[in-house]
């Protein structure tokens, strides 16, 4: 049984970082990339950033400009994000998503505010 299990959202002030995490389970994980994507409030899923299977190559969307990484340790069978320098426009539910079975996680909740 897949899972993907998002951890690591909640408030945070504007300027200020969060980790999320992504455990993964039920599938071999070193042989598949690994996405975040997120949700903000009455918009579409969008993409935040990608990783290669191995962990060499990763893409991010326009809009991080620098302030996200993205990473992952095969050992733990884990995705990271490490995010930095949030704005309220980061406020969203971030999701955990594998091209394995095109399985995505329940979401976390991060929100960006005073």
């Amino acid at each position: 049984q897949v899972q993907l299990v998002e951890s690591g959202g909640g408030l945070v002030q504007p300027g200020g970082s969060l980790r999320l995490s992504c455990a993964a389970s039920g599938f071999t994980f070193n042989n598949y990339a690994m996405h975040w994507y997120r949700q903000p409030p009455g918009k579409e899923r969008e993409l935040v950033a990608a990783i290669s299977s191995g962990g060499l190559s990763t893409t991010y969307a326009n809009f991080i400009k620098g302030r996200f990484t993205i990473s992952r340790d095969n050992a733990k069978n884990t995705v990271y994000l490490q995010m930095n320098s949030l704005k309220p426009e980061d406020t969203a539910v971030y999701y955990c998503y594998t091209s394995y079975m095109r399985y995505w996680g329940q979401g976390t909740q991060v929100t960006v505010s005073s």
